[in-house]
């Protein structure tokens, strides 16, 4: 089960929500020094190292929601709040 999970509608098409869930995916590589990559219509993400080392999760888009489910190790779970108000707020700003 992922610690986070959050789903934002879209009127968007799919091409323009995959373009969009890439640009959040990209922000994240930069700032936690995530890595990931698409499967079909999911962005896969993990962190090998850094101050998100343990940090996973996904990020799916269909023809009308985007969904992040983030699993937090249990160090960073104490944060688990913060880090959901700031993917939440870019998700929003993204879409």
């Amino acid at each position: 089960m992922a610690t986070i999970d959050i789903r934002r509608m879209h009127t968007l098409t799919i091409d323009d929500a995959k373009k969009r869930a890439e640009d959040l995916a990209t922000s994240m590589r930069q700032k936690l020094d995530l890595e990931w990559h698409w499967e079909r219509d999911r962005i896969v993400f993990a962190a090998p190292h850094g101050v998100a080392r343990g940090t996973r999760g996904s990020v799916d888009v269909t023809a009308n929601e985007v969904r992040v489910q983030i699993d937090l190790p249990l160090l960073l779970r104490m944060m688990k709040s913060t880090v959901e108000a700031k993917v939440a707020e870019h998700l929003t700003q993204i879409l």
